[in-house]
């Protein structure tokens, strides 16, 4: 019988919170296909992952163990033994709400396929006591809706958290492969398969905890400006695809563009907070590449606000969106 949902969990050095993670996901019982991915882990991870697959015989639960390729390796590997009728990608230190997740499951057996499937996702600091749930409350609920209903609040887009792909879609139509060990490959995860999707539900619950506190943690500032190669290099696969894959007169093709510039702007504002000159000159070049690659897109971000600013060399402008920055980062606690 085909599963309803596959769930991969990417795990590297997991331990710390990997039960958390893990126990949230098992109670979809026959229902679900589980995959946890040890990529090269040098601490407890491969054997607490091979006692839950010893401990959940009665469940389709898998383990694979692989050198170390990073999260998109990961991904890959598990994305290959997907049989589910969708997909989810569950990072370990995340956790899924148990009642949210029982109605997603029952709402996915009971309800029409459809290319995409969104839920509501939390971004949760336990340490500071403080959750923020982002919600998508211009979406059409109880029905399956298209790219030409899609109304999204500002500064508001599908991150991974909140997606549930069907996995013809990643598999068959999009043939999602992600870069390995490369972070931010995420953003690849959820923008190029978007060409493929026609049809949407969405269901308005609190289905994913995105745990928001580690020191290593890739959104964390000092560890995005140390990785800022790596997110340079998605933002510009990123950009190569828009220019070259995507249809600007498709119904998706707005939206696709809506996220291409917030991803740009992301990378130019964390460049421009580096402060030092080899950042502020990677965040030029990021620009200049757009520019060769794309001039049209370019010129439609420079016109708008974020890219009036952020492409700017000019210090009271970097000034001016390094605070802007602080106190969006306040306001939504993103990292």
């Amino acid at each position: 019988m085909e599963k309803i949902l596959t769930l991969i969990v990417p795990c590297y050095n997991s331990a710390e919170y990997l039960n958390r993670c893990v126990d949230s996901l098992l109670p979809g019982g026959d229902r679900v296909q589980i995959i946890l991915v040890d990529d090269g882990s040098t601490d407890e991870t491969a054997r607490m992952l091979d006692d839950y697959q010893a401990k959940n015989l009665n469940l389709d639960l898998e383990v694979v163990h692989q050198e170390n390729a990073g999260h998109g390796g990961a991904i890959n590997n598990g994305l290959r033994l997907a049989k589910g009728k969708y997909v989810k990608i569950v990072d370990s230190d995340d956790w899924l709400d148990q009642e949210a997740y029982k109605e997603v499951l029952d709402y996915l057996e009971s309800n029409p396929e459809v290319d995409l499937f969104l839920a509501n996702y939390v971004y949760d600091k336990p340490a500071a006591g403080r959750q923020r749930v982002i919600k998508f409350p211009h979406l059409p609920v109880g029905r399956t809706f298209s790219w030409d209903e899609v109304k999204l609040r500002m500064g508001q887009y599908f991150m991974l958290h909140s997606v549930i792909y069907n996995r013809k879609v990643l598999l068959d139509r999009a043939k999602v492969t992600l870069p390995t060990k490369v972070s931010y490959d995420d953003n690849i995860l959820v923008f190029e398969p978007m060409v493929q999707v026609q049809t949407m539900r969405y269901l308005p619950v609190n289905l994913y905890h995105y745990f928001i506190g580690r020191d290593d943690q890739s959104v964390n500032e000092k560890v995005m400006l140390k990785k800022i190669d790596q997110q340079i290099l998605i933002n510009k696969q990123l950009i190569v695809f828009y220019a070259s894959q995507v249809n600007k007169r498709a119904p998706y093709a707005k939206y696709m563009k809506y996220f291409l510039e917030a991803v740009t702007g992301v990378t130019s504002v964390i460049l421009i907070r580096g402060k030092k000159k080899e950042y502020i000159a990677k965040k030029d070049e990021l620009w200049k590449f757009l520019k060769t690659y794309d001039l049209e897109t370019y010129k439609s971000f420079k016109r708008r606000l974020v890219g009036h600013f952020v492409s700017r060399d000019v210090l009271p402008m970097r000034q001016m969106v390094s605070g802007a920055y602080l106190i969006l980062q306040r306001l939504y606690s993103f990292n």
